[in-house]
């Protein structure tokens, strides 16, 4: 008997300590389970090692990251139209309007707590990533504010302002900035142009404007604005007027010109800076930054979203705001040279360091103050494809008939409008 009680309850002691180990594994294995997250991006959209220590800084999110090349547009709205395989959160280009007829594929990051940070972003990059209905779809990341970049010698030789400050103000107009191109072609007997290609001088002039082609209800006003017109009508006599080295971004042609000498400016964004660095080692020192002539603009930058078919947004856009918090993107720009759409860090020693290409000038606060005068302005989802129709236009300006060239080129987007 006693060993049949021993036996029993030694049985009850194994069951009992089985059961709490049983428990212990439960809730373990519960608090432990991790969701996945994907992200879409492009190379040098996001820094990777950003992107590691959010991993770090989620614990309780397995986050997928998956580099995209080619045509990142494209996969994305191959993807989006098959309605499978979308990511948690993707990044977007300056083409982020082209979405807004899809508001509905995206969560309204304002239903996820966007306006309580709102204040920390400029509020011209903010409102780029609103639809006409009110939806946010996209999230600020990184900024184009656009400059003068100007080769001081060059400036100098030709009898012209080379103290950035002094440049800004002497150029403060189209009209001046094709003045002093003149100068410069009479000085080089022709040989050194003022600026690059004849389109850059549209685009950076339509950058400045704060109506382009659409109003926000979507009515087409491109053949009303006055803007578009001059536009056209300063790119066409720069060219006229001999001061265009027909070389066109990322070209040998513009390598070229940029090291050797005989391009001796251009106004460009913010990320230019990058080309120029790569395309012109035999001028470091030489080169210098001004505000660009006919006000501030902005080409360029990216955004974050989150689709529709995410099961996690919350959790999504938690990742987003770590990663473009004010901090983190000041971490991009010392790494990646991605412009923060965050004021707060304009003032930062990163924005404020001097540089050794530019003769030891800060270009970070050109490049702030242009950001913080970039106008609000509404470019529409088709606004791609009629800026795209009166680029090629233009630039194929010398095999056209002048007076008719404009015109014919509106005719061509009104076709495209009735598609």
């Amino acid at each position: 008997m006693k060993r049949t009680s021993l036996i029993i309850v030694s049985l009850i002691v194994v069951l009992v300590m089985s059961g709490c180990s049983f428990g212990a594994s439960k809730d373990s294995s519960a608090s432990d389970k991790k969701i996945t997250l994907t992200l879409w991006y492009w190379n040098r959209s996001i820094d990777d090692g950003l992107l590691a220590k959010a991993k770090e800084q989620f614990p309780h999110i397995n986050l997928v990251t998956q580099k995209i090349g080619g045509d990142f547009k494209s996969k994305l709205k191959t993807t989006l139209a098959a309605k499978s395989g979308e990511p948690d959160i993707v990044a977007l280009n300056d083409w982020v309007m082209e979405l807004f007829p899809s508001e509905d594929r995206f969560y309204d990051l304002y239903e996820l707590g966007a306006a309580e940070v709102e204040d920390l972003y400029l509020d011209w990059k903010w409102q780029q990533g609103v639809t006409p209905n009110g939806k946010m779809i996209a999230f600020p990341m990184d900024t184009g504010p656009t400059a003068l970049f100007y080769r001081q010698d060059l400036f100098e030789q030709a009898g012209l302002p080379t103290d950035p400050d002094e440049v800004s103000q002497a150029l403060s107009t189209w009209e001046d900035y094709m003045d002093a191109g003149l100068k410069v072609k009479e000085t080089f007997d022709g040989k050194v142009f003022m600026t690059d290609n004849i389109d850059n001088v549209y685009n950076q002039i339509i950058s400045q404007s704060e109506q382009k082609y659409f109003t926000e209800d979507g009515q087409y006003i491109g053949d009303q604005n006055e803007v578009i017109k001059y536009a056209w009508d300063t790119a066409v006599a720069f060219s006229n007027n001999g001061l265009i080295a027909n070389a066109e971004h990322w070209t040998p042609e513009w390598n070229a010109g940029i090291n050797k000498g005989t391009i001796a400016s251009y106004v460009g964004a913010v990320w230019m800076k990058q080309p120029l660095l790569e395309a012109a080692p035999d001028s470091v020192g030489k080169w210098r930054v001004a505000r660009a002539p006919g006000g501030d603009g902005n080409v360029g930058g990216s955004f974050l979203a989150i689709p529709k078919s995410s099961e996690h947004p919350q959790e999504a856009f938690e990742v987003i705001q770590w990663l473009q918090n004010p901090e983190n993107q000041e971490t991009a720009l010392s790494n990646l040279n991605l412009f923060p759409s965050t004021p707060g860090v304009f003032d930062s020693d990163t924005v404020q360091k001097e540089e050794e290409f530019f003769g030891g000038q800060v270009t970070g606060e050109v490049f702030a103050a242009s950001a913080n005068n970039v106008k609000v302005s509404f470019f529409g989802e088709r606004y791609p494809a009629v800026h795209g129709i009166m680029t090629r236009w233009l630039k194929n300006i010398s095999n056209l008939n002048q007076e008719t060239a404009f015109d014919e080129a509106l005719q061509r987007v009104e076709r495209e409008l009735k598609r």
